[in-house]
């Protein structure tokens, strides 16, 4: 008896593993994907406490006489305007006013330049309260929200795109704005329309 012949196969080539295979994948990899798949199926869903002052939609914290809380940008917009600020949020609100700016405001405030000098010897006008910052930075926005986010007593007064958006998704609180010459209010449960 002969010795069997092989035949070479025909177009036969190695495999390719492919990108996607678990032999290619570290073992990091591995652990953050499973990770990943644990955490989606032991997800909590929580919805974080709402204030006591929170009564459906409306804040029953905010009563006359109003904390406004006030921006650099409304600041500007007001000295542009060439509105007078307490009176003029007085008039819009109907009510009366505490006007309040934190050192972050005043901080971003010097640091625009001469430009904004007229807003900044307003802004520093002693019939206004001052608030201590106690945090990083002096970046306001941050600032702001943070202020409202722990204590839904404010009004925030600006005409930040940004800060708007941000301070929506925070229910209760009011947006005062600089509109057509004037100052126009949004989200004050009983304001004038």
């Amino acid at each position: 008896m002969g010795v069997a012949k092989k035949t070479r196969k025909f177009a036969a080539v190695k495999r390719v593993i492919g990108k996607n295979d678990d032999r290619r994948k570290t073992e990091a990899q591995k652990k953050a994907a499973m990770e990943i798949q644990k955490k989606e199926k032991e997800a909590v869903r929580e919805i974080p406490q709402m204030p006591s002052s929170m009564f459906f939609e409306h804040n029953t914290a905010l009563v006359p006489p109003y904390q406004l809380l006030v921006d650099t940008n409304f600041l500007s917009r007001t000295v542009g305007a060439k509105l007078p600020l307490l009176e003029s949020a007085m008039e819009c609100l109907a009510a009366s006013v505490n006007v309040l700016i934190s050192d972050c405001v005043l901080a971003e405030m010097e640091k625009l330049g001469p430009k904004y000098r007229v807003a900044l010897m307003i802004a520093r006008d002693e019939r206004w309260t001052r608030l201590k910052c106690d945090h990083k930075g002096t970046y306001a926005d941050d600032c702001i929200v943070d202020r409202i986010q722990k204590h839904r007593i404010y009004i925030v007064a600006t005409n930040d795109r940004d800060l708007k958006r941000r301070i929506r998704k925070v229910p209760g609180v009011p947006i005062l704005s600089v509109s057509k010459g004037k100052y126009a209010i949004e989200r004050l449960p009983g304001a004038p329309a």
